[in-house]
């Protein structure tokens, strides 16, 4: 469904000079500097999968979204989505996706949702039955019946998210772009927007690529996930298979009684099998290989009393940062 090629796309910006007389330096020479946004970027992604693609802030993640939905151009490279080249922005292809940016609103802010939707229904062509069929599925399935009449301006934000789902897939999409779709909303929220879309994606087998900050979403929805960082690829792959990279290992947190937090227990006690990190308040994190975990924690028992010990899988935003740093 999406056969991506060597993306590339590179920023070029004004680096301007400070001070007043900077800016009239700027008027006769100037200095610009380049950005990799998207570095020769590959991948494919089938029918129907649900595909997380992550990355920290400025890696190009967005910016393979838009040109994948053919807001911006690429420097080089090609991209297929469907059959269609994205550049040439085709009616046939605009009616054939659906792009939701987390912080960005598509609803007119004064009117009520509905009247977005019917205005998106004239753009699209919608039949009668066909837009109504799809307006009672997807409110339904969200739970917003009795908000479509309420001004956008009012709803709260978890509520606004929803209609622009809707929005979204009125037209029926084969392809949806998310990019952080559940930012800023609170914990419920989150998870009727996660259970959505994992039930419209096994339904109506439409092709997913999200990105998001929050691991959750990527544990719970994705089961394969790609990596960029610095605008390149370093991982794509299946998601457990990026979890069992922290698997090996293992992370043993032990908190000390307080009247022993600096006595018994020596500050300075650090483990022969793994890395040791103490905080002011008398706690120990060790990240240890599996097999150590039992020496690990007899070694702990056998040095000071303690008041709990706790054994940790690594999680996956930690294994997924050693990958971001083991490639700065």
């Amino acid at each position: 469904m999406i056969e991506v090629a060597h993306l590339t796309r590179v920023f070029r910006t004004y680096k301007k000079q400070p001070g007043f007389w900077g800016g009239v330096r700027g008027l006769f020479h100037r200095e610009f500097e380049e950005t990799r946004a998207a570095d020769d970027v590959s991948f494919t992604i089938g029918e129907g999968e649900f595909v997380g693609f992550l990355g920290p802030n400025g890696a190009g993640k967005t910016t393979t979204l838009k040109m994948l939905s053919g807001l911006i151009y690429p420097t080089s490279g090609t991209a297929r989505v469907a059959g269609f080249d994205p550049t040439k922005r085709e009616n046939a292809y605009r009616r054939l996706f659906a792009l939701v940016l987390g912080q960005k609103n598509q609803l007119w802010w004064d009117l009520p949702a509905i009247e977005s939707f019917n205005l998106l229904r004239a753009i699209y062509g919608l039949p009668a039955d066909e837009f109504k069929k799809s307006l009672d599925e997807l409110t339904t399935l969200l739970d917003v019946e009795k908000k479509l009449n309420v001004m956008v301006r009012e709803l709260s934000l978890g509520e606004r998210m929803k209609m622009e789902l809707i929005a979204a897939l009125l037209h029926r999409p084969r392809v949806l772009f998310l990019d952080e779709p559940t930012i800023g909303l609170d914990v419920v929220s989150q998870k009727a927007v996660r259970q959505f879309l994992r039930d419209y994606n096994r339904k109506h087998r439409v092709t997913i690529l999200l990105t998001s900050h929050y691991m959750a979403d990527i544990k719970e929805l994705c089961d394969r996930v790609i990596v960029i960082h610095k605008g390149r690829k370093i991982y794509d792959g299946a998601l457990d298979r990026l979890e069992n990279a922290g698997g090996a290992r293992k992370k043993i947190v032990t908190f000390l009684p307080a009247a022993t937090a600096s006595g018994a227990f020596p500050d300075t006690w650090r483990s022969r099998h793994g890395e040791t990190k103490r905080t002011d308040d008398g706690k120990f994190t060790l990240t240890v290989p599996g097999e150590n975990i039992v020496a690990v924690s007899q070694e702990i028992l056998s040095t000071g009393p303690v008041a709990d010990i706790t054994i940790e899988d690594i999680p996956l935003e930690d294994v997924i940062a050693e990958l971001f740093t083991s490639q700065s």
